[in-house]
């Protein structure tokens, strides 16, 4: 009975299979984290990237 016991504590401690989910949580919470501190940033340069998008394009067909 005290072999089983410690078997079934040595099988619970090396089990890792909830291991990836806790780390891909982690990275999600990060990176939403970094896009609400840096949101207006993100705006203003996306906003200025399609705004060269859109003055190219424009070149290009003669508009």
């Amino acid at each position: 009975m005290k072999d089983e016991a410690i078997k079934l504590a040595d099988r619970f401690v090396s089990e890792e299979d909830g291991m990836g989910v806790v780390e891909i949580i982690l990275i999600i919470v990060v990176l939403i984290s970094l896009v609400i501190i840096f949101k207006s940033q993100i705006t203003s340069l996306v906003n200025s990237i399609m705004s060269s998008i859109k003055k190219d394009a424009e070149s290009v067909y003669g508009k």
